[in-house]
């Protein structure tokens, strides 16, 4: 009988499957088999003890990325390697992978490498008879949405280029209606080879998509020049502008103000008061903002992410440091403050090292530090036309969040849950509320909406859709 190739089941599936194979000691492909047979004899087992509850469903969010799939095919080359990253690359941005190693590829890198990142079966041989029992290389060709060559080999590209299928990677290639984005990876002798160059000629005609190569050092001692395979975040990024279509620009012509990460009170050289903060949820809302057309400030305090790219970046170190960063940026049409910004500072910052004595601690008198959001929101000139804040609570999340509302004067809140049993803190998921004021509603109602759990980079897309409706009224979707 066939491989069973079986994909985007959800967890709850997954798991339930796991368990039953467990329990029969069974693969988890027999297993499926065992239930369709059951299924068709009329005799299915329930699913208790082993089910697992599905979640309710989740609700389908402005900024939710779309699932893809790429077949990812692996050359062999030296540059394999980095095939075992760019497959996580691509999984981070939610699309599936399916790997064909080449013969030559796997003297690199190995099946199993690839599976246990993939987290599907890898696929070798052309005449592999459970997968050829349906012809396995034509739904490898088809069932994707992307084909991917990396490291595409002088080799691999010769047949792509002539038409050859002799194993499982070059009659995929052949066999497919997919389009195909080829990682060129070589010596530079053999790149600039006037054979090489025809094959490429004939390619780029045909329609196939190139990433690179770059040039730098070769794995060769002493050869250098052009032939290394693009990195495997470059390559993820190209696949996923030929998957996905670009962002629409409804923020384009707006100016958006954003602050992130913590702040740094300093009590003497080297000791500070500072919140909690990774300054990812800002980072993510500065990028989404830019891919959405803005123009986009970023005032951060000390946070260990690069810079988005598009974005102006102001690196800052004390509360005082970022309104002065803040004021300078005005005007803006948005602000949105996801900061961390310590409530005080120390009085009198020590010029020394503060040293223990007899006496014990020594006295620190506390300051409180400008509250930035209210300085801004309350503004009679410059005030951006829409200002949110962040409400970062442990507990009684809702009606903290609604106080520090009626107290700021924002036009927004995003309130989250950061107590240490939720994982947001320094985390790469989030669960927020959105409050606002309602429309038409006498004043100090609050309208709350609550989102999903979603990664910080969903919620920023989220959060930026919502912000292009109130400040332009488009959506993602419509704005062109």
């Amino acid at each position: 009988m066939a491989s069973l190739t079986i994909r985007k089941l959800d967890d709850a599936v997954k798991t339930y499957l796991r368990l039953r194979s467990a329990k029969n000691h069974r693969s988890v492909e027999e297993e499926v088999r065992v239930i369709l047979r059951e299924l068709i004899e009329g005799r299915e087992e329930p699913l208790t003890p082993f089910a697992v509850p599905s979640p309710a469903p989740t609700p389908q969010r402005t900024g939710a990325l779309a699932e893809a799939s790429v077949t990812l095919i692996i050359g062999g080359g030296i540059a394999a390697y980095k095939s075992l990253d760019l497959i996580r690359r691509l999984k981070e941005r939610r699309i599936e992978v399916r790997c064909v190693l080449t013969k030559a590829a796997q003297q690199f890198v190995t099946p199993l490498a690839a599976s246990a990142l993939s987290h599907e079966r890898v696929y070798t041989d052309l005449f592999d008879p459970q997968s050829e029992f349906d012809a396995g290389h034509i739904r490898l060709a088809r069932d994707c949405d992307l084909i991917v060559v990396a490291p595409a080999t002088a080799d691999l590209m010769a047949k792509m280029a002539n038409g050859h299928a002799d194993d499982l990677a070059s009659a995929i290639l052949l066999a497919t209606n997919r389009k195909v984005l080829l990682a060129p990876a070589m010596n530079p002798l053999m790149w600039t080879n006037a054979a090489t160059r025809r094959n490429l000629a004939q390619l780029q005609r045909d329609g196939v998509v190139l990433i690179g190569p770059n040039a730098g050092e070769m794995a060769e001692a002493g050869e250098a020049g052009t032939g290394r395979m693009s990195e495997a975040i470059e390559i993820a990024n190209a696949a996923e502008r030929l998957l996905r279509p670009p962002m629409p620009k409804p923020l384009a012509g707006k100016r958006v103000l954003i602050t992130a990460g913590p702040t740094h009170e300093a009590i003497d050289p080297v000791r500070y008061i500072a919140n909690r903060s990774s300054g990812k949820q800002g980072f993510a809302i500065a990028a989404a903002a830019q891919a959405a057309g803005a123009e986009v400030v970023l005032v951060s305090g000390p946070v260990d992410i690069d810079d988005p790219p598009g974005v102006t970046v102001k690196h800052v170190e004390s509360a005082r440091q970022m309104l002065e960063q803040v004021k300078a940026a005005l005007p803006t049409d948005v602000a949105i403050f996801a900061a961390a910004v310590a409530d005080w500072r120390v009085a009198n910052e020590g010029e020394q090292k503060l040293k223990k004595t007899a006496a014990g601690m020594p006295p620190l008198q506390l300051v409180e530090n400008p509250d930035i959001l209210a300085t801004i929101s309350k503004l009679a000139d410059k005030r951006p036309r829409l200002v949110i804040g962040f409400a970062a609570e442990t507990e009684h999340l809702i009606d903290n969040a609604k106080a520090k509302f009626a107290r700021k004067g924002c036009d927004w809140i995003v309130a989250n849950d950061v107590s240490p049993a939720t994982g947001v803190m320094g985390g790469d998921r989030n669960t927020v509320h959105l409050l606002s004021r309602k429309t038409g509603a006498p004043d100090g109602e609050i309208a709350v909406d609550s989102w999903p759990a979603m990664t910080k980079e969903q919620v920023a897309i989220e959060l930026v859709a919502q912000i292009a409706k109130s400040v332009t009224g488009k959506s993602l979707e419509s704005a062109s």
